[in-house]
């Protein structure tokens, strides 16, 4: 049976604070809350309150976290992109197992460390690619492990950000600049190709892109927009970008319609409908979306040949109107039609009737990245409680990495005008 863990977490935003810590509600016999840390005293507040963590646990950054002693017997990094290694392998010398953040780093010197660094400290550390430990992946990964389609020798696949997520992440949001964050294709991505390389069974030789920010840039700004769009814009009513419309109107995220989580709660930690509009007339989620400081793509393609021939292409898209993943396998034998938007695999083996599986019907819990999120959570602390090695399913550190070589060497190919880039092992 697993014994019930002791957890640090380090930054309190959309993953920490709201996904990650939630799961001790979930798993109170698995895990329990000991010390937190973030810049922002008002989430380190709340969260100590919500888990009762004591105030000499608090602290207002991971670095003054650090400077004690060993707290807990995990830690949950949840920083920004670019502090990920920064954080991790102080932790890993604490003698902290790792539950970190995906993406690793943007930069390679630094995947190559916290690898060094976590063999060096006999440490475990788990990767939070979430969609592997979805009911839905999983369903479709014992499909196409099961051979009814023969070999997988071309994958399309699609990534549909949705145009009000983009909006709010990578336009007005954290990681509008790669500069600061990541590129695109790296923070978003890797998740794709990771399950990519799980579902296939492949290992990629060769990469090329290409990609742009074609929309939300000054140029293509409308006539009569403004630098706010509650500053007076003439155009607003006819923008599906405006402010109004997504943090406050909207059936499908506004405030004055009931939402109060994400992603109304990375504006204001208890939002109302006065708390949003005070944000949106303050702080970055109220520029339009033509006149913001943003770099990141708004559309790529991937083409990765593999090395036994097989070949994937992959499209990102911050210009959809749903947030959703879709992909055809075609094999050998049969093909599968993968849309995650409606939960269901179509399976056809060639000459055969198409069954149809709907994964709605194989789970009841589809909370947090299709049910990803507290699934990702509990396999982390069942095999450190159990103290097993990563299995085949875990996002452990040496198996997340192919995902982020693969997205690094598209960005490097993107920004050489779709170079191929061969892969080094």
């Amino acid at each position: 049976m697993s014994k019930m863990l002791t957890v640090a977490i380090a930054g309190l935003g959309s993953r920490g604070g709201d996904a990650y810590a939630a799961c001790q509600k979930l798993f109170p016999d698995k895990m329990r809350i000991v010390a937190i840390a973030d810049i922002v005293a008002e989430k380190v507040d709340f969260i100590s309150k919500e888990y009762n963590v004591s105030k000499e646990m608090c602290f207002d950054s991971a670095e003054s976290l650090f400077k004690e002693d060993k707290l807990a017997d995990v830690m949950f990094i949840c920083t920004q992109d670019r502090q990920h290694v920064g954080h991790a392998i102080p932790a890993l010398r604490k003698g902290y197992d790792l539950l970190l953040e995906k993406p690793i780093s943007p930069e390679l010197d630094e995947c190559r460390e916290i690898i060094k660094v976590a063999r060096e400290c006999n440490r475990k550390v788990v990767i939070c690619h979430v969609l592997r430990y979805t009911p839905y992946y999983t369903k479709l990964k014992e499909v196409i492990d099961s051979g009814i389609i023969g070999d997988v020798v071309s994958v399309m696949a699609v990534e549909n950000v949705g145009y009000y997520h983009y909006a709010h992440s990578f336009v007005r949001g954290n990681w509008r600049n790669s500069d600061e964050t990541s590129p695109m294709i790296l923070q978003k991505c890797c998740h794709d190709f990771d399950m990519l390389l799980y579902l296939s069974g492949k290992t990629c030789s060769r990469v090329s892109s290409f990609g742009s920010t074609y929309l939300f840039k000054e140029e293509k700004a409308p006539t009569g927009s403004t630098e706010r769009c509650l500053n007076g814009c003439r155009v607003k009513d006819n923008c599906p970008f405006d402010c109004e419309k997504i943090y406050i109107e909207s059936d499908k995220t506004g405030v004055r319609n009931g939402y109060t989580e994400w992603p109304n709660n990375v504006l204001t930690l208890h939002p109302t409908e006065e708390s949003i509009r005070k944000a949106l007339e303050e702080g970055p989620y109220g520029r339009c979306v033509y006149h913001c400081d943003n770099n990141v793509v708004d559309h790529q393609v991937v083409n990765l040949e593999m090395t036994d021939g097989s070949t994937i292409s992959f499209t990102m898209s911050g210009l959809t109107d749903k947030i959703s993943r879709y992909a055809k396998f075609m094999g050998t034998k049969g093909e599968i039609i993968a849309d995650m938007g409606t939960n269901t695999i179509d399976v056809c083996e060639f000459g055969k009737e198409h069954e149809i599986i709907d994964v709605a019907k194989l789970s009841t819990d589809f909370r947090g990245h299709g049910g990803g999120d507290s699934r990702l959570v509990e396999s982390f602390l069942d095999m450190i409680s159990e103290n097993k090695k990563p299995s085949e399913r875990i996002t452990s550190l040496e198996a997340s990495m192919e995902s982020h070589f693969i997205a690094l060497a598209a960005e490097e190919s993107r920004l050489d005008g779709g170079r191929v880039i061969l892969m080094e092992r």
